[in-house]
Parts: C-alpha cells; sequence; structure tokens
C-alpha cells in the first residue's frame, strides 16, 4: 500500500511535466514547419514567380502585335477574271497556316498558337455622304463573329458583289447606312471599278448589342483586331485642302472571296500576314525564366521561322521572285519578323536584379525563424534551469541533460519536418529542396540542446551566475568579429553579383544576419549611452519610476540583443521592400515620362510631316513642340583640338516654355536669351564641358559650320523628359550641345538623325491619334506614337512588379508574425525579472499605474532603438549592395530611379511595434496585480 501512494504522486508529476512542455513542443513543431517548408519550396517558388512574371512579360509584348509575324507576296492567278470569285481565299491560306503553326517546337508544349490572318488592300476612293473617303479593305481571320454586329451581317463568303462591314463609328462619321452603294475607283490600288454594298455595322466595344453575348464574342474576335487596325474602329479625318484630296480614311472588313477578286481586276501583288503569339503557361514558362532556359527559348525562337520556311517552300532564297504557291496564287517564299528575343533579354536582365529582392526576403524570413526558435529555445532553457541543476548536483552531466533534451523534442521537429515537406509538396512545380529542409529543420532541433549544455557546462557551473572572467574583452572580440564579416559579406556581393543559377544565393542569405548582427552591435553599444543621461536627468525630479526602469533598460541592453536582433531583421526586410517596391512604382513612372516627353510624342516627324501635322490638329492637342537631334563631332575653333562626339539638340524653346513652363531645357534656353531674336552670325548652343564664349566648328556635307557657346549647359538638363524621345533612340553619347530650331534653319531635315513632335494637351483624343498611328510595330514607315497614359498603364501593369511586391509582401507579413511571436516569448522570457523588481516596489508602496509605467519604459528605449536601426539598415540596404541590386534595369530612364521610400509602410510598423509593447505591458500588469508578493518574491534565490 505505501508503495501504490508512492508511484501515484511521481506518475502525477511526470504528466505535469509532460503538460508544461506541451506549448514547447507546439510551438517548436509550428516553426519546424514553416521553416523547413519556406526552405523547401524556396527554390521551386522562384522558378514559379519567374515563370509567372515571364509569360506576364510575355502577354504584355504582345499586346500590340503577336510576337512572330510571317509574311508572303502573292499574284493574282491566271484565271480569267469572272472566276476570280470562285476561288477561296481562306481555304488556300488555310494549308499554309497549318505548315506555319505544326512548325512549332515541341518543347513550347503548345504554347506557340496561331493568332490570326490577314490580307490589307490599299485604300480605294469613294464618295460617302460626309464627303470623299479613302477605304482600305481587310480581310482578317480574327474578325468578331455576327454577335458583334448591331446591324446588318458580316460580309459573306459566297456570292459575286463587293460586300462590306464598318463599325458603328464609321457609319456615325461617313453618315452610311444599310444596304448603301458606294462606288470604289482607283486610289493606291490601281485599275479597280466597282461597287461596294453595306452589309453590317459591327461595335467594337461589345455595347448596344442585340445579343446578350456580343460582347464576349467582341472581346474574343475583335480587340487585338481594333487596336492593331485601329481604322477598323473609327476613321480619321483629313485636314482641310490636304495633298491626298481626301475628307476621311477609313477601314472596312471584307470576305476573302472580295480580296482574290479586286487584286485579279487590278493586276496587283497582295501580302498575306500570319501572327503567331507565344503564351505560355506558367509551369512551361518557369522552364525558360532562368538563364539556360532563356538561352534555350533564344534558340527555339530563332530556328523557328526557318523551319517554318522550309516546311513552306523548301530552302529557297527570297530573291523576290515568285517561286512558291498558296493555293493556285503564285508566292514568294516567308519573311518573318519578330520583337521576342528583344523581350526575353531585357526580362533576363531585369530577372537577375528581381530575384535578388526575392532572394533577400527569402533570406531575411528564415533568419527570424531561427531567431524566433532561438528565443523559443532560451525560454525552454530558463524554466526548466532549476531542475536541472538540481541534477547536475546530483551527479547528471551536462552531455547527458542535453542529450536527453534533444530526444524529448525529437518527435515535435519530426512532425514539424513532415508538415513542411508535405506543405511544399503540395505546390505545382518542381520538386522541394529536401537538403535544405532537412539542414533548417536540424538547425533548430540543435538550438535547444546546445543551450542546454552551454547553460549547464562545467564553467557554468563554477561561475554560478556571476561575473564571467574577460567578458568584456570576449564582447569586444565578438562585436568586431561581427563587423568584420558583415563588411565582408557586403564587398563580396558587391563584387561577385548574385549567383547565376536559380534558387537562393547563399550569400545572399547570410548578408541580412551579417546586417542585422551588425547593426544590433551598434545598437547595443550606442543607446544605452542616451538612457543613462535620461536616467541621470530623472533622478534630478520626484519619483523614481523613471530612474529604475531607464537605469534597468541601460544596464539590459545586451541581454535585449536577441529581441533587438528579430525586430532589427525585420523592420529591415519589410522597410526594403517598401522601399523597393516605391522606387520602382514611381520610377516606372519617371521611365514613362522619359520615354514620351510629353502627353504624347510622334517618333520620326521628319520622315512623315503629313502625318505629323494631321496629329497636331487631333482634338485635344493644345501645343507642339518639335525636337530634333544630329550626331556631331565639333572641333575648337581656335585649338582645332576635339570637343567630342556630341548629340546636337534642337528644341522650340519659346514654345516649350509655354507649353511646360517647368522644362529645364526651356529655363536655360530662354535665361541664355536663345529664344529671342538672334544676332551674329553662327549657331548658339549651350555646351556641356564647355565655357561661355567658346567657339566650335562642325562639318555637314563637306560645309563647315560654326558654334557659339552662350553658356555652358545645366546638368538638369541631361534629365528633361522632352529630350527623352530623341535622346532614347540613339545611344548615349558624352557630350550634349543644345541650341533653338530657328538656329538650324541651315540644316536640312533629311540630315537628322531622329525627330520627334511632343504633343501637350491635358484631354488628348488618344482614339484618333491612334486612328492615325497604329500601335502595332511592324509597319515603322509611319513613325512611332507614344502615349503617355499607354507608356504609364503598361508600367503599372508590369507583371514583375506585381510577382516582386505578392513576394515580398508575403514574405514580410510571415516574417512579421515570427517577430511578434519571438517578441512576446522574449518578453516572458524577462517577464520573471521585471516581476519581482516590481513586486520589491510594491511592497515601499508602488501603485499600479506607476508599475504600467515602469514597464512601459523599461521596454521604450530597446523599441525605439529597433524602429531607428531596423529602418536605418532598410533605406541603406539598396546602396550596400550595389551593382548586385541594380533598380534601373527595370526602369529605364536617363539615370536611376529616385529612391521613394514607403513611409506610410514604416510608419505602421514602427506604430504596430508600439502598440504590440503597450499590450504586453499591460497585460504583464494585470497579471501582476492578480499575483501575490509571495509568488514573486522567495529568500534564497539568486538576485534576490
Amino acid at each position: 500500500m505505501k508503495v501504490r501512494r508512492s508511484v501515484r504522486p511521481l506518475r502525477w508529476v511526470a504528466v505535469r511535466e509532460v503538460r508544461a512542455d506541451v506549448p514547447l513542443l507546439v510551438c517548436l513543431a509550428v516553426l519546424v514547419a514553416l521553416l523547413t517548408a519556406v526552405a523547401a519550396a524556396g527554390p521551386g517558388l522562384l522558378d514559379r514567380l519567374a515563370g509567372r512574371a515571364l509569360a506576364s512579360r510575355l502577354e504584355q509584348e504582345q499586346q500590340v502585335e503577336p510576337g512572330i509575324l510571317f509574311s508572303a507576296r502573292f499574284e493574282p492567278t491566271d484565271s480569267a477574271d469572272a472566276d476570280a470569285w470562285a476561288s477561296d481565299l481562306a481555304e488556300d491560306l488555310l494549308p499554309v497556316t497549318e505548315v506555319i503553326a505544326n512548325a512549332a517546337p515541341d518543347a513550347l508544349n503548345g504554347g506557340l498558337v496561331h493568332d490570326s490572318t490577314r490580307v490589307e488592300l490599299p485604300f480605294l476612293r469613294t464618295v460617302v455622304g460626309a464627303g470623299e473617303a479613302g477605304l482600305g479593305l481587310v480581310y482578317a481571320s480574327d474578325a468578331p463573329g455576327r454577335g458583334a454586329y448591331v446591324e446588318g451581317r458580316p460580309p459573306a463568303r459566297s456570292g459575286k458583289r463587293v460586300e462590306i462591314a464598318v463599325s458603328t463609328r464609321t457609319r456615325d462619321a461617313l453618315k452610311l447606312r444599310l444596304g448603301q452603294k458606294l462606288p470604289l475607283s482607283p486610289g493606291a490600288l490601281e485599275n479597280v471599278q466597282a461597287t461596294a454594298v453595306v452589309v453590317g455595322f459591327f461595335t467594337t466595344d461589345g455595347a448596344d448589342t442585340k445579343s446578350g453575348d456580343a460582347k464576349a464574342a467582341s472581346a474574343e474576335g475583335g480587340d487585338r483586331l481594333w487596336h492593331e487596325v485601329p481604322l477598323l474602329a473609327g476613321p480619321s479625318r483629313f485636314p482641310p485642302r490636304s495633298a491626298a484630296g481626301l475628307d476621311w480614311e477609313a477601314r472596312a472588313l471584307v470576305a476573302p472571296g472580295t480580296v482574290t477578286a479586286l487584286q485579279a481586276q487590278a493586276g496587283a501583288v497582295l501580302t498575306v500576314t500570319w501572327g503567331m503569339r507565344l503564351d505560355l503557361d506558367e509551369g512551361t514558362a518557369a522552364r525558360f525564366a532562368g538563364d539556360q532556359g532563356q538561352g534555350e527559348l533564344q534558340r527555339l525562337l530563332v530556328r523557328y521561322p526557318d523551319d517554318a520556311r522550309s516546311v513552306f517552300c523548301g530552302d529557297i532564297a527570297d530573291f523576290g521572285g515568285m517561286f512558291c504557291e498558296i493555293g493556285p496564287h503564285p508566292a514568294s517564299t516567308l519573311q518573318h519578323s519578330t520583337h521576342l528575343p528583344d523581350a526575353l533579354t531585357d526580362f533576363g536582365r531585369q530577372w537577375r536584379q528581381g530575384r535578388v529582392v526575392i532572394s533577400f526576403a527569402l533570406a531575411s524570413l528564415l533568419v527570424v525563424g531561427l531567431l524566433a526558435a532561438a528565443v523559443t529555445a532560451l525560454l525552454a532553457v530558463r524554466r526548466s534551469l532549476d531542475a536541472h541543476r538540481l541534477q547536475r548536483a546530483r551527479g547528471a552531466s551536462a552531455t547527458g541533460l542535453a542529450l536527453a533534451r534533444a530526444v524529448h523534442t525529437a518527435p515535435a521537429v519530426l512532425l514539424g519536418l513532415v508538415a513542411g515537406i508535405a506543405a511544399a509538396r503540395s505546390l505545382p512545380g518542381p520538386s522541394p529542396a529536401y537538403g535544405q529542409a532537412l539542414l533548417v529543420a536540424g538547425l533548430v532541433w540543435l538550438l535547444l540542446p546546445a543551450l542546454t549544455w552551454h547553460a549547464l557546462r562545467d564553467r557554468s557551473a563554477r561561475t554560478g551566475g556571476g561575473p564571467v572572467p574577460f567578458a568584456a574583452g570576449r564582447r569586444l572580440t565578438a562585436e568586431a568579429v561581427v563587423l568584420l564579416l558583415a563588411a565582408a559579406g557586403v564587398v563580396a556581393l558587391r563584387t561577385r553579383g548574385t549567383a547565376a543559377e536559380a534558387g537562393p544565393d547563399p550569400l545572399l542569405a547570410a548578408v541580412p544576419a551579417l546586417l542585422g548582427l551588425a547593426t544590433v552591435a551598434v545598437l547595443v553599444r550606442c543607446y544605452p549611452l542616451p538612457v543613462r543621461i535620461l536616467a541621470r536627468m530623472s533622478a534630478r525630479r520626484r519619483g523614481v519610476v523613471a530612474l529604475i526602469a531607464l537605469s534597468r533598460a541601460a544596464k539590459e541592453a545586451p541581454a535585449r540583443a536577441l529581441a533587438l536582433l528579430v525586430l532589427v531583421v525585420t523592420l529591415a526586410g519589410a522597410v526594403f521592400g517598401g522601399f523597393v517596391a516605391g522606387t520602382l512604382a514611381e520610377g516606372r513612372r519617371e521611365a514613362a515620362g522619359w520615354q514620351v516627353g510629353a502627353d504624347a510624342s510622334y517618333l520620326g516627324a521628319q520622315r512623315s510631316p503629313a502625318v505629323a501635322e494631321r496629329l497636331a490638329q487631333v482634338r485635344g492637342v493644345r501645343e507642339t513642340v518639335s525636337v530634333r537631334q544630329l550626331r556631331v563631332d565639333p572641333t575648337s575653333a581656335t585649338s582645332g583640338s576635339r570637343y567630342g562626339i556630341a548629340s546636337l539638340v534642337g528644341i522650340d524653346g519659346a514654345r516649350l516654355r509655354a507649353a511646360a513652363p517647368h522644362s529645364p531645357a526651356a529655363r536655360a534656353l530662354d535665361a541664355a536669351g536663345l529664344t529671342g531674336p538672334r544676332s551674329g552670325t553662327g549657331i548658339r548652343v549651350l555646351a556641356t564641358g564647355a565655357r561661355a564664349g567658346d567657339r566650335l566648328t562642325i562639318t555637314l556635307h563637306g560645309r563647315k559650320m560654326d558654334l557659339r557657346v552662350a553658356a555652358p549647359l545645366p546638368d538638369d538638363v541631361l534629365q528633361d523628359p522632352a529630350l527623352g524621345p530623341v535622346r532614347g533612340t540613339t545611344p548615349s553619347r558624352e557630350r550634349l550641345l543644345l541650341a533653338d530650331n530657328r538656329d538650324l534653319t541651315a540644316i536640312g531635315a533629311s540630315d537628322y538623325e531622329g525627330s520627334s513632335l511632343l504633343l501637350y494637351g491635358p484631354h488628348l483624343d488618344v482614339q484618333t491619334l491612334r486612328s492615325l498611328v497604329p500601335r502595332a510595330g511592324h509597319d515603322t514607315a509611319v513613325g512611332e506614337l507614344r502615349i503617355r497614359s499607354e507608356e504609364e498603364a503598361d508600367a503599372a501593369a508590369d507583371g514583375m512588379i506585381s510577382v516582386l511586391r505578392a513576394a515580398h509582401t508575403t514574405c514580410t507579413a510571415l516574417a512579421v508574425l515570427l517577430a511578434l511571436l519571438a517578441l512576446v516569448l522574449e518578453l516572458l522570457l524577462s517577464a520573471e525579472a521585471r516581476g519581482r523588481t516590481t513586486a520589491y516596489l510594491r511592497t515601499l508602496g508602488l501603485g499600479g499605474r506607476a508599475t504600467t509605467g515602469l514597464h512601459l519604459l523599461q521596454l521604450l528605449p530597446m523599441v525605439v532603438a529597433a524602429v531607428a536601426g531596423g529602418t536605418a539598415l532598410g533605406l541603406t540596404l539598396p546602396a550596400l549592395l550595389g551593382p548586385a541590386l541594380d533598380l534601373r534595369e527595370f526602369t529605364g530612364g536617363p539615370a536611376a530611379p529616385t529612391p521613394h521610400p514607403d513611409l506610410l509602410l514604416t510608419a505602421a510598423l514602427g506604430a504596430g511595434l508600439g502598440m504590440l509593447v503597450v499590450v504586453a505591458v499591460g497585460v504583464e500588469t494585470w497579471i501582476g496585480r492578480r499575483r501575490g508578493l509571495g509568488a514573486v518574491l522567495r529568500l534564497g534565490r539568486n538576485g534576490d
């Protein structure tokens, strides 16, 4: 009976010990699961994010036109004109379309798909209710179906008359009606006499349709067509008394039979264009997102056109002859154009920088997680320290107790490892990195045994918690080593850059921890000094709360190093992410302004003056400014020495001053008097690296011209957006000469290497502008029109920026949660010491409100130091990383983007940390009030 009574209490003691360790085991299992999931899924996550960014970039690059364009010229058939209607061009083109589509590489996993087949006829003259019009006829395989028609029907494929369908905007502008007959006479397409019948009106916006599915049909079949051939969506008006002798220009849809019939009548050679679109799913895109994958995709895209050309007509070189066939039509071999290789090259440069940002976020998350695990282990060691010391006194070894601790926590770590790997395996993509998961789980598992052994080793037992010999010297040595390692890591990263292979970079993963340790080492040395000064100042005032709280905060600063490290790394990572995101967003907007130069700009104005004139008369354009650029190699008129290769830029200074008063170029020209009346001979310029009064000479077509330097060129002119359209299209040059266009009358328009017409107006008619100059880039004969609102919309919709934001936001959120856990555990770790201090003061008559103030003031210096150190580190990280993180790769523009930290995020994090401390202090005060003094004050304890 006595034995049974003694066994039962021992059994309850064991159960109580196990139940006391349950929170520790659960916390350990959760941390291991989270950290192993991040470590195992990290490389795959980078691949998936890269695939998502690449797929988004390809989609964005192909908004203007399909990624690969094939074209072939074809002649009329040899049959008589009466039999021309019997030919079905759509059926003749179908086998060629299948040949082009089937030649797509299998490695693309069906991602290269046929987008459209189109034939455009040169415009014909006709007379409509609104005057004379130039009407171009278009056959498009991707034309919208019947559901997009608000009246009438599409042109019939069978029949022997010319049927056309136009948009509702064209109908309203040209005053057309259903069934109206339009006489077609020769225009750009000669020898044609026919009558066209209007058989239908379609909508380009999906509104006002009879069918509920019309909007979907229009979106699927016509949206790309309207963007690539904007005159189909609406007509364009010629200026009065134009050289063309027309009032309107429009496009109409026709059936394929109409194309062959009019071609046979005119005897013309037409061009058919096939569009192939590269639409990769995220999984396939992930295979081609890395450096090796991008090289493979480049090779596939280069080899694919040759394969398609070979299958279509054999290995026949294109010498302009019609050696191939499209149905009964003699045809040329296939030609192709693509901008996808250049887009892939730009994506590769940008993704290398994006990988730095994401890898840094993942590394910061792992560091914060490991620190949270360390705080958890320290709390477990502190709670079991008295029992373990008793066991040590009874003969147990520190190694044995540490091994027992490892065995005790092994099931929880194993459970967390399995859960983390299972979570990583559930994600799509490549298999998890099991080695990294095992490494992280092993580190977390060994933390508790290592800290247990350190607390119970013989040296610790001999000191008994007293001062350790040579502690100050060891601390100085450790701090010096940390600072040297952090500096070495930054220098190595700036020198070497990031690793080329996919996955986390070990050096990049170590830099956040090293920089955090260095920052904490500096903070622990620095922030106690002002706290001690405040404590001395508070000693002169009544009350002891501030004196005791600040004195203990300064004294316990080294003991707060771990909590400070957690907060600094978390805040630095969050501030760094907000800094990068804000800088990229603002930088993309600034780059859009540099590329456009104004509200809109027309590049190539000197090649198409008629188009430039029509653009200037579009509704909403208030002011136009002409900018021209010429490459020159000036020499000094006095010494004959070379000035250096330079860009001579001419600009309408007075008009620019009126349109953009804040333009640095306009202000500089006006200040130097170059916009006023011309005096003397020679060309007056503002020059970089020259002094007022210097004279330069340039030679143009054997004729010498004198340049007079009126003043040095201000530095801010180099970043003036008004110069961006012409300067961005040529290589960067060491010198810049700026002049007013009135001084450049001796230079012919054809001598300029680039020109731009800047269009200013707050409410430009974008649709009319696009009807004059389509955004599709395969036809550069009419120049390029850039519209600021479109460029900014493209910048905002960039998938890579969205991927970076999403990845960094997710990592920051998880890091903040782990930091909160670590901070709570740290408060629990030091709660006993604060409770004893509070109990002493309560015996001396300290009230409840004063107790709360004591706790708050004791923690406040650490919080302020963490916010200051983390914010400073996050803001300086881009400068510390240097060449390893070049944000200009994302934005473009004349210089690196202006830093734009996310002040709202920084303030929110600091306020959140402060609120957490306030809540923790309130809870601790409430618990202290409910706890009796006897539960805290015990005679014989260390430190009492």
